[in-house]
Formats: C-alpha cells, structure tokens, sequence
C-alpha cells in the first residue's frame, strides 16, 4: 500500500525552503515525502497515517 501524505492529518507544508515538506506525527522535515523518507528508513510503510477530517466527519 503507498501512503499519500496529502491525505494524512500529521502531513504539513513547512517554511523552510530545504525542506518543504513535514511529518508531525514523525517530527521530522524533508524534501520528499515524509512517507518516502520512513520506507528508506525503516523498510516499511507509514505506521502513523491517519485520513484528514472531511466535512462529513465533523
């Protein structure tokens, strides 16, 4: 399964020019996305992805 962190609650848009792209349930910043950064890392998917709240789910 690919993870897309533009639908993760924890995926956000940083102003460091570097590293565009965060992770807050990771705590960590990048230039690709976050979900790329923990495959490399840890060889596995995204443990923490959690969908974004639609207007439905409010």
């Amino acid at each position: 399964m690919t993870v897309n962190c533009f639908k993760c609650q924890y995926f956000h848009v940083t102003w460091d020019q570097r590293n565009p792209r965060g992770c807050k349930a990771y705590n960590f910043k990048t230039k690709q996305l976050p979900s790329l950064v923990v495959k490399q890392s840890s060889g596995l998917d995204c443990m923490q992805f959690m969908p974004k709240k639609t207007l439905e789910d409010r």
